[in-house]
């Protein structure tokens, strides 16, 4: 087999899988989606992931709403 041909068809294979779980989230209740992101907080809790008062990330967001706003 040709490389390049393995390397397409990798890739294409890689499209169809993100398609389909495109797919599936857009089919997803509001619901549904809630109780997965409360099911990976509560494991994140589970395994003593915490921000520990970070706000580096609020502080992004403040920058680039500043930066907005300044155009």
């Amino acid at each position: 087999m040709d490389a390049n041909f393995d390397i397409k068809m990798y890739r294409e294979r890689w499209k169809a899988v993100e398609e389909s779980e495109r797919q599936e989230l857009r089919a997803m209740s509001l619901e549904e989606h809630w109780r997965q992101i409360n099911s990976l907080f509560g494991f994140a809790l589970e395994l003593g992931l915490t921000r520990d008062g970070d706000d580096g990330e609020m502080e992004v967001f403040l920058l680039w709403a500043k930066l907005k706003g300044a155009g």
